[in-house]
């Protein structure tokens, strides 16, 4: 990382002792040093107690130190880091004044939310500067100098090489959140150019689930002598978690899926699918069958993506299906299933995508799917977890009675995939939510003879 003579002077972060040998935990946040309309604020939001992340990283912040944070996925990072910055513009007020880098545009929303309801009685603003929405706008609210920047790296480079009479000279606050993603998408070169245009005299707050190699040599280059501050000092899964397989062979997958979904009804899923196009096709698949599923990947508009999400966090549906994009750092509340469809080939993704579930100490339980292919990559994750996990108890002869309705339904989501392709081409536009379901539901119900007719 180029970041001139700082190389030389980062010391190794020193260790902060962990928090099995702390005696006694601060009970609130005025025990941490937050002061009282912060933790008012903390109060309206339901947040009661700190969490290990927030007790470890707020008043070693609050002192002015560098941190980096290793927290596990469902932590309460976002706190540890938004209320010290908060604090620290109640005492020197200043526009510009706050930056945090995410990966993906769905954290940087919820970032900005947390910020926004943390700092609403103290006239915070935030701006959210991600990729797939308009520029234009996006440099009116950049004049308008809000308090804190939320973005993706690209976009920000953007508008630091691009939007006239931005910069972030006088910035004080940085924060990378979910640092090793970042840097695995290839954002280094971005990281690089914004870190040459920011001010040497600042506050770094580097958080990351993992400690890889990238983000080492990311801390030498951009914090001062950092505190470590670590609450999972291996890969873990939530306690609280149930973890399970199925074996299964490839061409059954769907009606697996459809038996699993019957059998835990009334629960709300979150299914990971490996491609945009599989996370489609088996949205509309569930929807053909009666279930209320939404997609959610990369290949969707923003404004989609985002209605997507929300539709789910109201409860309006009980299914989301994802790629990777949101395995990690939404913060849904009331997932009770995670089902790894297709099983994720880098093992690490496995602990983010279960971290959709069981979150700030609920329940909750994960299925992963395991063809004839995938052996390889199950015993990996098995290995990396440090467990060994039991198969989910199953009915085969139930799964085959499903076979005949499923391939029905498979032949209607394949039409529609079809129909939306050509729909697409010709209009060129982003028509991707399965929402403008072209009737397909109405030709499964009442679709007998136009079967046939196909």
């Amino acid at each position: 990382m180029a970041a001139g003579g700082e190389e030389e002077q980062a010391a190794e972060p020193e260790a902060v002792a962990e928090p099995e040998e702390t005696v006694e935990e601060p009970r609130s946040f005025k025990d941490l040093g937050v002061t009282d309309v912060l933790c008012e604020a903390c109060d309206q939001l339901g947040w009661k107690t700190p969490t290990k992340i927030q007790v470890e990283a707020i008043p070693v912040a609050l002192q002015g130190r560098d941190i980096i944070g290793l927290a596990e996925t469902g932590s309460g990072k976002t706190g540890a880091f938004a209320l010290p910055i908060l604090q620290a513009l109640l005492e020197t007020p200043q526009r510009l004044f706050a930056l945090v880098l995410t990966p993906t545009r769905e954290l940087a929303f919820q970032i900005s939310e947390q910020f926004e309801a943390l700092g609403s009685s103290i006239g915070v603003q935030s701006t959210v500067i991600v990729g797939g929405i308009d520029t234009m706008s996006q440099s009116l609210a950049l004049a308008k100098k809000p308090h804190v920047i939320i973005a993706t790296p690209g976009r920000l480079v953007d508008h630091l090489e691009n939007t006239k009479g931005f910069n972030l000279r006088a910035l004080k606050f940085l924060v990378m959140d979910e640092a090793d993603r970042i840097l695995n998408m290839d954002f280094e070169t971005e990281v690089d150019k914004i870190l040459k245009v920011i001010p040497r005299d600042r506050k770094t707050f580097l958080f990351s689930a993992t400690m890889t190699k990238k983000v080492q040599k990311l801390q030498r280059a951009a914090l001062k002598n950092p505190v470590k501050c670590a609450v999972s000092s291996k890969y873990q899964t939530v306690e609280k978690l149930q973890q399970y397989y199925i074996f299964i062979p490839a061409k059954f997958k769907d009606s697996y899926l459809v038996y699993i979904l019957n059998e835990l009804a009334g629960n709300s899923f979150m299914i990971f699918c490996s491609t945009c196009n599989n996370t489609q096709r088996t949205a509309l698949l569930l929807r053909n069958l009666g279930f209320t599923a939404i997609p959610l990947h990369g290949q969707m508009s923003q404004n989609k993506r985002l209605g997507s999400l929300n539709k789910f966090k109201a409860k309006a549906r009980s299914i989301l299906l994802a790629t990777d994009v949101a395995s990690r750092g939404l913060d849904i509340p009331h997932v009770d299933v995670v089902i790894n469809f297709d099983i994720p080939t880098h093992s690490k993704d496995y602990i983010h995508r279960v971290g959709r579930t069981a979150r700030a100490g609920r329940s909750g339980k994960s299925i992963t799917f395991v063809t004839q292919y995938d052996v390889e990559l199950f015993q990996r994750i098995e290995h990396l977890i440090g467990k060994k996990l039991p198969a989910f108890p199953m009915q085969e002869e139930e799964v085959m009675m499903l076979t005949e309705r499923v391939a029905e339904a498979q032949r209607f989501a394949r039409m529609e995939l079809r129909e939306q392709g050509e729909k697409k081409r010709s209009r060129n536009d982003n028509d991707d939510d399965t929402e403008e379901a072209l009737g397909v539901r109405n030709r499964v119900a009442g679709g007998k003879k136009k079967k046939r007719k196909a």
